[in-house]
This record gives structure tokens, sequence and C-alpha cells, in this order.
């Protein structure tokens, strides 16, 4: 609280008096000398922007004195820098023509739309480069669509770090924290609109987060007038793509509307079997009320179908390649994914902007509604139908006899070679041939589905003598229902709904045999409620900015069972105790100008914030058990920007250090311990994380046709504490020592305090050449090296019950302190090193804009591991030792593995 007074009274003596501000006036226009909706000016390194009206024209006063740098942007639009030299008397810079940027224009197209949903369970990788994609800052677009290849996350942040707002409605899901950017993929023409606050930088909109505030434009009257048609062909995601999108522009009586359209398909994408198949729809429209207020209707809905892939261990990478996919097999010479992602949730919206001299003030509400189904094989006192199971491969007749059985391990490497896919008709046969139509296999759905109602509303109010107050609230409701659901009986008559490894029921109050689209395995309810708001002030003058914010919370959360699970009589059905949480956070900064060219930012924040429901409960698909030590996740930051614009060369250079304290984290998988084999739920409390750094973007305009960039990350995330592990049963043995009654057992800690975090590459650099012909064609290339990316850790492996033998209960006799830390070293991935290009060419005929574009990633067709983690089925080290013998362990790290060469061919026509 203290620095936060300082920088108030800093900010009160920097107050210069008596100074004669300058007016300046212009007109900003495209080539055909129309008006650019949104367009706006900016003295570089101050932080107000100052708009274009309908006919393109600005007017504003500073107090700013010498020489300054004039910026003027626009989305879509190459963006063009002026000197002037202010001295009081007014300067009138009549019209500035922009031109169109193609390589803005269609920059979204390098994003890899796989990157956040690589793994086969997407909550162990969440990329963040969708909230990256409107600025300019230089490291943090090649953070975007250079680096994010290989899983690169700014400063090493989760993207829950960073918020996503559609007119000034925050995007971000409830059970997570994480934007969705699948809710609007397609609809890129529309969605471009963004601006963005980078890190801890104040925004008008909401508190923000550490990672950054993107907030997305919707209004009609903001967008293009005209109609665009773009088709696309890649091999990446997708194959093909086509978008259309009309804007009307504002016409007499005030209304404007905008219609966008897409299609995204592909039979397999760059990874076997993974197909696409999604349709996008947009609609929107405004009415001015009057010069100052307008309201805006809209709605939109990506719905979206893929095909998923697994992690590879090295064995099956080895053996079949880094492209193979164990998901799929072919069904009546169809290829059918057995594991399926389908998104379907449709948004509806109303915002209210009014916009005054002094006032801008945005209220909105959506409802959103939908789904997301994952897709997966069922089998029940059958084998399983995976062909990468570890008893098909060689590895286990290695590594699982008392001698090696090599003629069977070969055997096993013949079978996958010629087999290696999923066999549908066996699956039917195996149904067909059950005695009493009791299904051995079936396809189900997980499902996710949520109603959520938004509101929200934010002041900016500008004060005399170069003040500004702002104000925000919001209100937050959802009801989330998770269940899985037969999608498809396989040719079976019917499905008992029992856990398979305990024969217990998982519904009691079930009384007949499931069938297609039954509810089966578990059934609850998630009520989620957040209350928040904010209030922030800054100070803007020549030679010195300051902010301050606070921002406070309360949210509330119950679980509603509605199955009452046989394991668990007492805690599985009904509702379970309503956790009530507050939060609290503060930020401040300051911005110093050594000259109008040369300035350094300060920003500082510490936040209390509410965990997410995800962390909340222990098993909740199966029991009301709450985490037994829920409290508000504690992240303290901090950084440090020095920043320079000259004529020809401008960049930043930035360090950062946050540690994030008290968060937890809840894993669920099988393992061999040594307390013995089970299904577990392993709940980790007093996570402590630090992430510190360097980062830095220059940029260079050599000529008028070339420019070279240069940035670069040099980061340190790791583990800064050892948290404690507590694990919990689903079907408890003997009670040993260490398990209590329940069922659970308290591990102890565990010792993870130094090694690094599975954030990305924490050290990437990248050198870029930019040409631009004066004939409107222009080629890029960057060179990117990614290093000291790490493997994710199994934590169980490094408690106390690891050196446990499970036959005696007691440490193993070779489990030496030297030995254990031998056998679990963290696992550095290959340096990753790519070579990207991009191109294009546009002309302007009769008013009509037409775009080719043209990007090729991986041009060497490099092979890199882009992330992995360590299996947590070995919890025991006389385990973990046999099954490393060969050294191929059927138990090794499986990782995900980048694309090789790729490309991207987009045309466009703007009318």
């Amino acid at each position: 609280m203290r620095t936060f007074k300082f920088l108030v009274a800093l900010g009160y003596t920097a107050v210069v008096h008596g100074q004669t501000d300058s007016k300046i006036t212009g007109y900003v226009l495209n080539a055909a000398n129309n008006a650019i909706p949104n367009a706006f000016v900016q003295i570089s390194g101050t932080s107000h922007k100052y708009f274009v009206n309908e006919l393109g024209q600005f007017t504003f006063s500073t107090s700013l004195t010498g020489k300054q740098l004039l910026q003027i942007e626009a989305i879509d639009y190459q963006p063009k820098t002026f000197e002037l030299i202010l001295d009081g008397t007014p300067k009138d810079l009549g019209q500035l023509i922009l031109y169109q940027d193609m390589a803005l224009e269609n920059s979204e197209n390098l994003i890899l739309l796989s990157d956040n949903e690589l793994s086969d369970d997407e909550d162990l990788i969440s990329g963040s480069m969708g909230l990256l994609q409107s600025t300019r800052d230089v490291f943090l677009t090649r953070a975007a669509f250079d680096f994010g290849q290989a899983f690169f996350k700014v400063r090493g942040y989760d993207s829950r770090n960073g918020i996503v707002m559609i007119n000034g409605l925050p995007m971000n899901k409830a059970l997570d924290g994480r934007p969705q950017w699948n809710n609007w993929g397609g609809l890129n023409d529309v969605f471009r609109n963004q601006t963005y606050s980078n890190g801890l930088e104040i925004n008008s909109y909401a508190f923000g987060g550490i990672l950054g505030n993107t907030n997305i434009n919707l209004r009609p009257s903001k967008f293009r007038p005209g109609f665009r048609l773009s088709t696309s062909a890649s091999n990446r995601t997708y194959k093909n793509r086509v978008m259309a999108t009309y804007n009307s522009g504002q016409n007499d009586s005030g209304f404007s509307y905008s219609i966008s359209t897409s299609r995204r398909w592909a039979q397999s994408g760059y990874v076997d079997g993974t197909l696409y198949d999604a349709y996008s729809l947009f609609g929107a429209i405004e009415y001015q009320i009057s010069d100052s207020n307008s309201i805006v209707f809209g709605a939109f809905n990506a719905k979206n179908r893929r095909g998923r892939s697994p992690a590879l261990t090295e064995e099956v990478a080895q053996l079949m390649g880094t492209q193979y996919n164990s998901y799929w097999g072919k069904q009546q010479g169809t290829i059918r994914n057995s594991r399926e992602r389908e998104i379907n949730e449709p948004l509806f919206l109303a915002s209210h902007f009014f916009q005054s001299d002094k006032l801008r003030w945005i209220t909105g509400v959506y409802y959103q509604i939908g789904q997301t189904a994952k897709s997966r094989l069922g089998y029940y006192d059958a084998p399983n139908p995976d062909p990468t199971y570890y008893k098909y491969l060689p590895s286990y007749h290695i590594n699982n006899s008392i001698s090696a059985d090599f003629n069977n391990a070969n055997l096993a490497e013949r079978s996958l070679v010629n087999d290696p896919q999923l066999n549908w008709e066996e699956l039917y046969k195996a149904n067909n041939n059950s005695i009493d139509g009791k299904a051995s296999y079936l396809l189900y759905d997980d499902i996710s589905a949520e109603k959520r109602a938004v509101a929200a509303t934010s002041f900016h109010l500008s004060l005399p003598s170069n003040w500004a107050l702002g104000f925000g609230a919001g209100l937050a409701q959802s009801r989330m229902e998770n269940y899985a659901r037969i999608s498809d009986m396989l040719g079976a008559q019917y499905h008992l709904d029992e856990d398979p490894f305990t024969e217990t029921y998982n519904n009691l109050r079930s009384e007949t045999p499931a069938g297609y689209g039954n509810k089966i395995g578990y059934h609850y309810k998630l009520d989620y409620n957040d209350l928040n708001g904010f209030v922030q002030i800054q100070y803007d003058s020549s030679r010195f900015n300051m902010y301050s914010a606070a921002s406070i919370s309360s949210i509330e959360v119950k679980r509603e069972g509605m199955f009452q699970n046989e394991r668990f009589l007492e805690n599985s059905f009904g509702d379970s105790e309503t956790i009530k949480l507050p939060g609290f956070n503060v930020k401040g900064g300051a911005r110093f100008f050594i000259t109008g060219r040369h300035w350094f930012s300060l920003n500082a924040s510490q936040l209390k914030r509410n965990p997410t429901p995800q962390n909340l409960f222990v098993n909740p698909r199966e029991n009301n058990l709450v985490n037994p030590e829920i409290t508000n996740e504690l992240a303290t930051s901090i950084d440090l920007n020095y920043f320079f614009s000259l004529p020809d060369f401008r960049g930043r250079v930035s360090s950062f250090f946050t540690r994030f304290q008290h968060t937890s984290d809840i894993n669920f998988f099988f393992v061999d311990s040594g307390l013995g084999s089970d299904f577990v739920q392993e709940v980790l409390t007093g996570v402590d994380k630090l992430h510190k750094g360097i980062e830095w973007g220059l940029e260079y305009q050599a000529s008028n046709q070339v420019k070279l960039t240069l940035v670069g990350n040099i980061g340190n995330y790791a583990y800064a504490s050892n948290p404690n592990v507590e694990i919990y049963f689903d079907t408890a043995g003997e009670v040993d020592d260490l398990i209590n009654t329940e069922g659970d057992a308290d591990l102890g800690l565990a010792n993870l305090k130094g090694l690094r975090l599975a954030q990305g590459p924490q050290t990437a650099l990248a050198f870029g050449v930019e040409y631009r012909s004066p004939k409107y064609w222009w080629i890029g290339t960057t060179a990117n090296l990614l290093d000291h990316n790490y493997a994710n850790l199994s934590t169980i492996k490094r408690t106390q019950s690891f050196a446990l033998d499970p036959e005696t209960g007691q440490n193993a006799s070779t489990a030496s302190h030297d030995n254990v830390n031998q056998l679990l070293g963290q696992e550095k991935l290959d340096e990753i090193h790519l070579l990207n290009l991009v191109g294009g060419k546009s002309w302007l005929i009769n008013k009509k804009y037409i775009s080719a574009f043209v990007s090729i990633n991986n041009l060497f067709d490099s092979t890199y591991r882009s992330g992995g983690y360590e299996q947590s089925r070995n919890g025991n080290y006389n385990q973990m030792v046999q099954d490393n013998l060969s050294g191929s362990p059927s138990f090794g790290p499986k990782y995900w593995y980048g694309y090789g060469r790729t490309y991207f061919l987009n045309l466009a026509i703007n009318l």
C-alpha cells in the first residue's frame, strides 16, 4: 500500500503549470479517400488514443513540447509515424493516407489452431497465442505467430492469467478461468477488431490479468463497410476454408449491421485421422440512438468437430512415426476416430455504448448455452482396444519377464506395424458374440453442458488536470452439468452401468440397464456465481504517467450429485456444502519519460484471487468431497520496461518477476505405488511457482523496403516450494499406516522445489527480415531458436511413497537417495530450430482490394518435441527400475510432436 501512496504523491508533484497546449488536427483516409473506421492517432510513449470521427477527422490538444512522434494506426492498415515539433502553435496535418496491410490482415492464419488442444487432456496445455493477435508489439507478435508452434507461453503464464472480453464483457470460462477461442473460430473478419493491454498495463474495461487484457469490439459501425470473400487451403488442422463477410456501414437512419460466416473442413489434418468439420455464423445490428448513444444486439456460434490424437512414447514414435494416431481405424472403408471433440456453444449479447468528450460508459449482458462433448471407447470385461496399450508393445515382453522374451517382442512389433489402427469390426463382433447382448465395448461422450449469464458495466471518466477515473462491476452465473452419455452401442443390446474394476454400481437410483442416449458413469451439476468490481485512477502529464487500481470479488460454488454412487453412498447424491470465497487485488504503475523517444515503465501487483471451480472438489464426478485446503491463491508480480521509439529504430526491453503462492492442483490417474495399485485422485496443496526473466523486441527499418527484427526471451520458471501431496483411492484395499480409514493417504511433501515448470520453452530467440516492394508485394522470413523446454513432472514419484516396496511396506533396499535422484532426473527436451516464410501480393482494381497470402512454417521439416509429461503409472522405485532395464520403458514419458513443414494459402477480395 505504501507503494501506491508514493505513486499517487509522485503524480501530484509532476503536474506542469503554465504550458500552452498545441492543437493537432487532420484526416485519416484510405487509398480510396474514404474514412477508416476506428482509426486513431497517438503520440509515441503516451497512453491516450484519439479516434477519428465518421469523416476520418481527429482533433486533440497536448501539453507536450519539442520533437515528438505521432503514430497513426487502424486495424488492417499499415501504421505510419510522423515527426512533429510542438511549440504551442496549431498543427493541421491535412489528409493522411493509410494503405491496407495484407500481412496484418492475414496474420491470424499463422497460428496453428491446434496449439491449445493437442493434448489428450486439454487441461495440461493451454496456450496464450490468441491473446496476442491484436498487438503490434514485435515481441508479442513473434510469441504468437512463431514461438507458438512449440507451446511457448509469454512469461510462462497460463492463459487463465489473460482476460478476453467482447464489448467489455468477460469471456473466460468459469470452470478453469481460460478463454475458449474455439467459441468464435472461423470468424476472423469480425473478431480481428481488438485492443490489447500488455501485462499489468491499465485498461478501461476491467482490472485485467497479469498476462494482459484483450477487448474485441463487435460494433458493426466500426467495421470496414463492404463485402469480403476469402478462400484458403492448408495442410495443418484443416485442409480448406471459405469465409464471407458483409458490413453495411452506418446509414442515414443510424442503423448498421454485419453478417459473417465460414466453413472449415478436412477428412484428416496434419496428424493422421484428425478430421475437422466446423461451421461459424455471426450476426449483429447496431442502432445509433444519438451522437453519444448506441445499442448493439448480436449472436454468434462456431460449431466445430475435431478428431483428437494422443501423446506418444518414444517407443511408439520410433516404430510408427510422429504423425501416428492410434485413436482411429477404418469402418466400412471410412476413417472413424474414437476420440472426437465437438463444441456447440451459441452466444447472444446486447451492449449499450455511451461516448462523450469526458465519459465512456459501456454496459452489456450475454447469455451462452451449449455443450462440449469428448468421445471415448469404454470396455467392460474385455481387452483394451487401443493398439498402443502397453501389453501390446515390444517393451512389455522385455521389461516384464524374468528373462527378456524377444520372440514375443518381435511378434508385438510386427503386429503393431502391420495392423496399427483401431479395429472397429472386432468391437462389433465382440458385442454380437455376447450371450445376453451385454456390451463389451461402447462409445460414449463426456458431456460438459453450461448455461451462463453475464452482465458487466464499466466507466471511464476524464477529470480536470489530466486525471481520469474508472469504475466497473460484473456478475456471472453459470450452471454446469457434467455426465457421460452413450453415443453408440456398437451392436450391443444393453450396458450394465458398473465400474469395471470394482463391479459396483455407478448409480443405485437407476434400476434399468442403459442404452443409446442414456447417462452413465457419473452425473453432477456445478452452480457458480461470481460478483466483482474494480476502481482505478490514472494521471497523465508530459513527463510522468501513473495509475493505481483495485478489485474485489466474491464467488459461490456448489455441487449437486445426480447419481448415488455405490462406492460413495453417503456423499455422492444431493447437494454439497456451498463454498464461498472473497478475493482482493491491487496493482499500480508509472511511466517516466526521459524524452519523447525514451521512457521507462514500472508495474506491480498483488492478487489474492479465487481458485477455479475445477480445483475445489477432489473427485466431482463421484462425490461431494471438498479440497481439504481451500484458500485464495496469491500472485505477486512486478515488471520494469524500457521503451524507445526513433524514426528508424524502436523496441522494448522488459524484466519480470512473478511468484504464485498457495495454489492447488488435482490430478487423476492409475498408479502402482508403494501403497498399492488403484485409480487415485492426487491433491497438491501449497504449490508455489516462480517466474522470472527478461524479454526484448527490437525493430529496425533499414530502408523504405527492408525491416529487421530481433526478439528474445530468457526465462526461468520453476517450483518455489515442496507442495503437500494427498491421494484418494477409488478402491482402498488393506489399510496401510499412511492410509486412513476414509481411503486417503497423506504422502507428505513432494521434492519439487527448484525443478522447472513444463510451461513451454523458457528461452526463445528470433531474427526476422521483411521486404516490402513499392509494387505491393512482400516477403518475410524468421529464424527461431527455442530451448529449455521440460517434460511435465509426475509428483507422486517425488514423495516418500515412491521408495516403498509394496510387498514389505518398507523402503526398497536399493532406493538410496542418489539412486532415486538419478532415476528421476528431470528431462530437458531438445533445442528447436524453425525457419518460417511468409509473403503475399495485393492489388487495388476499381476500388476492389484483392490479396494473396502464403506462409510456410518449419521450412526444413524439422522433427521436434513440443511438449511432454512423465507417466505416473510406475509409482514405486522397484517397478520403475524394472521397467527401465531395456532402455525402452513401457511407461516412459509421452511426448507431443510439432508439425513438420506446413503451408497456408489465402486469397481474398474486398468489394
